[in-house]
């Protein structure tokens, strides 16, 4: 592919550099070899134009940069951060066309409403990619491997995968889109053929600074995708909806508290099993589901999921009967023991996804909830002191601990979550989260509900620099290991 290729309908590029070849695009310095095209962009603490004019002379084909810096082979675009990921496209070749491009936004619940769209259109038969927050998968398998803790990859590795999708003949890919991807803009726009939002609660503060800068972050999904699934039992929910109906982008709202377009009714739930009615307003039909995850907000994500691969043109009843046939996901209100007592682990790392937890977990306990739970280092502090006000309003026996502390003073995090614990409620603390998991089983009496929060899948703890093996499913195995 030439240089006049690449930028055909996005700018002009100066005369002489039209037919160059290009042999890669990339952002990282490091990445640069002869023949590839090197974006500056403006980082938190690097600027790629400080190092534009040694990518020149290390071989790089051109630059885009996004301020004159006076450089032979010189490409001056407006954003060069939101151009990136449309160059990337185009250097792989649209590979996001080619298959049906799905992806979800909101602060809980992207997770497992990604896994539960793969699982339906995988046991439907379809070759389906998914790229989340349990890693990234191109096969036609549920094995991932794990590229590290972010969410959504850099735009590079985002789109490679895409190609390596497209070469595997992949037909569908489900994606977490986060909020600091989207505000990054590492997708190109028009990519996605669904868009669909969860819910937005306190997080990520620490990047976004107020939650309207959140709420406009995730927002930006709605400006790339072809068609809507909302929930508008989330008041930003109705925002989003409001914003689709405004820029007439084809829009289905669901709901579990109210009317929308989908939205369910008689709704039950068991310790490890949700039963309710899904109603198709428009079509007129209702269809019974029997779902293998509890709580209301997995009914919500359950009905996320089977609308939004419904939205890619698969019947509702098929995707219904694939659902039925899931067990569950990873890491998000999954039951690690069961005998006396009962042993779960679960995502919930702020105030609502603890509010929602132990909530459904406190009526289920016969005898007392036990939390496990810690605030991550060097995230948003705010949210502590709520983290620790919404857990005791429900668990029984409180256990603060650790999550990935990184250059913080674990013990700082712990103290800010631990002053929003009423004073006369009892609490005890532990630096090291897994003599703190140990605590808990010690303690355990026939009929307690042990919830290990924040963690969930993940199967590592990032303590300064290090990402340290830490899986709390191997650890509670160890437990009874020993006994």
């Amino acid at each position: 592919m030439t240089i006049g290729e690449l930028f055909s309908g996005i700018c002009d590029v100066p005369a002489g550099l039209e037919s160059i070849g290009v042999a890669g695009v990339t952002s990282d310095n490091r990445e640069v070899e002869s023949g590839f095209l090197f974006v500056c962009i403006r980082g938190g603490s690097f600027d790629g134009h400080s190092v534009a004019a040694k990518m020149l002379e290390m071989g790089a084909c051109a630059v885009v940069t996004q301020k004159n810096l006076g450089l032979d082979r010189e490409i001056t675009v407006g954003n060069s951060r939101r151009i990136y990921p449309e160059l990337l496209s185009r250097f792989y070749g649209s590979p996001a066309k080619k298959f049906k491009l799905c992806a979800v936004t909101g602060t809980n619940g992207k997770t497992t409403v990604v896994n539960l769209c793969a699982q339906i259109t995988r046991l439907l038969g379809h070759r389906t990619g998914v790229i989340g927050t349990l890693g990234t998968d191109t096969s036609s398998g549920l094995n991932y491997s794990h590229d590290g803790p972010p969410t959504t990859p850099e735009p590079r590795r985002l789109y490679q995968l895409f190609a390596q999708m497209a070469e595997e003949n992949t037909e569908y890919c489900f994606v977490e889109a986060s909020s600091q991807a989207l505000a990054q803009y590492r997708f190109a726009a028009g990519d996605f053929a669904v868009g669909a939002f969860t819910n937005l609660t306190r997080d990520h503060l620490d990047y976004h600074g107020t939650m309207e800068n959140y709420f406009a972050a995730k927002r930006m999904l709605f400006d790339m995708c072809e068609n809507a699934v909302v929930n508008i039992d989330d008041e930003y929910g109705r925002r989003i909806a409001e914003y689709c109906l405004e820029k007439g982008v084809p829009l289905k709202t669901i709901s579990v508290d109210g009317e929308a377009d989908f939205h369910t009714e008689f709704v039950k739930l068991s310790a490890h099993m949700s039963e309710f009615i899904l109603t198709d307003r428009a079509a007129g039909k209702s269809y019974p589901v029997r779902f293998a995850m509890t709580g209301l907000y997995n009914v919500s994500n359950a009905l996320e999921a089977a609308v939004t691969v419904h939205l890619t043109g698969v019947p509702m009843d098929e995707a219904l009967c694939a659902l039925e046939r899931i067990g569950g996901v990873a890491g998000r209100l999954e039951t690690l023991y069961a005998g006396d007592f009962t042993v779960i682990r679960d995502y919930a790392h702020t105030e609502d996804g603890l509010e929602k937890l132990l909530s459904m977990l406190k009526p289920l306990a016969k005898n007392r909830l036990i939390a496990v739970f810690g605030a991550a280092g060097e995230r948003d502090a705010g949210k502590r002191p709520d983290m620790g006000k919404t857990t005791a309003k429900y668990a029984d026996v409180l256990i603060v601990t650790t999550d990935s502390p990184r250059h913080e003073d674990p013990q700082k995090t712990i103290d800010d979550v631990a002053r929003g614990i009423p004073a006369d409620k009892p609490h005890e603390e532990f630096i090291d989260r897994k003599a703190a998991i140990f605590r808990a089983l010690d303690m355990a009496e026939k009929g307690d509900v042990i919830a290990l929060c924040g963690k969930g899948h993940e199967d590592y703890q990032a303590i300064g620099d290090e990402y340290l093996h830490f899986d709390e499913k191997e650890i509670v195995g160890e437990y009874f290991k020993k006994e």
